[in-house]
């Protein structure tokens, strides 16, 4: 697979140097080049996610107190599609979407901070650690349909390993959220490489998305497939191909 360089995803800059990523504060600061993750370019200022450490943007009672907004919503996109929302079929229909859909992205109630703060530990071990064939479920940002596929995650400790669920857990409080996948992909990896600080980080998302699959140009068979690589899996093509080469066997 050849790699090619990932793109910073960021919008809307505040003057703090804060960012909004995907509705939400990601909190996104400015580093000097010696506090760089492993992969940063050298003397960059470009600025790094800090996303274990990013706010939740939702709350089990945000979710109490939209719910009828939400109910109300589905309600209207029903009339507008020519059905009859009282019908007996859908009279329960909005409530049931509106759950559904804050299901859908309760990623927004959770963060990484949460689950990784009690499964660092110090540990001298440093070959690669890998994880593959993590089940992800997303929804597209564009278009509100799911993208479902498998995350592989490879990282070299240093001096430090993660609890081996807790890289699954991660890919789903991201994944639980509006996405595209090239920003996950990336996100997954920037996480694990604040949290840890290893040598490197390797991930790759193999993905189906509904949106190219039941609309568009409605290709049954099309998969997406993204990586992003940090430190020596992006400056070592051999690390890089052993990562690679371990997720396909």
């Amino acid at each position: 697979m050849e790699h090619s360089k990932q793109t910073q995803y960021s919008s809307n800059e505040k003057k703090d140097g804060g960012s909004v990523l995907n509705g939400h504060f990601d909190g996104m600061v400015k580093r000097s080049a010696a506090a760089q993750p492993p992969g940063a370019e050298s003397g960059s200022h470009r600025p790094v996610m800090e996303s274990w450490r990013e706010e939740r943007t939702r709350s089990v009672e945000d979710n109490e107190m939209s719910l009828p907004c939400l109910a109300a919503a589905y309600t209207t996109i029903l009339r507008g599609l020519g059905e009859d929302p009282q019908r007996q079929g859908l009279l329960k229909t909005p409530w049931r979407a509106a759950t559904a859909m804050q299901f859908f992205t309760k990623g927004y109630q959770e963060k990484i901070i949460d689950v990784l703060n009690d499964a660092i530990f110090d540990e001298d071990h440093d070959e690669m650690v890998i994880v593959k064939d993590i089940d992800m479920f997303s929804m597209c940002e564009h278009h509100l349909v799911p993208i479902f596929g498998r995350v592989h995650i490879g990282y070299l400790p240093n001096k430090r390993v993660l609890g081996l669920s807790k890289l699954a857990r991660i890919v789903e409080i991201y994944s639980r959220r509006l996405q595209v996948q090239e920003r996950l992909t990336k996100q997954i990896a920037v996480a694990i490489t604040e949290a840890l600080q290893p040598t490197g980080v390797g991930v790759v998302i193999e993905a189906t998305h509904m949106c190219m699959v039941m609309r568009g140009v409605q290709k049954m068979n099309s998969k997406t497939v993204t990586s992003t690589m940090l430190g020596v899996f992006r400056e070592d093509p051999k690390t890089r191909d052993e990562f690679l080469t371990l997720i396909r066997s």
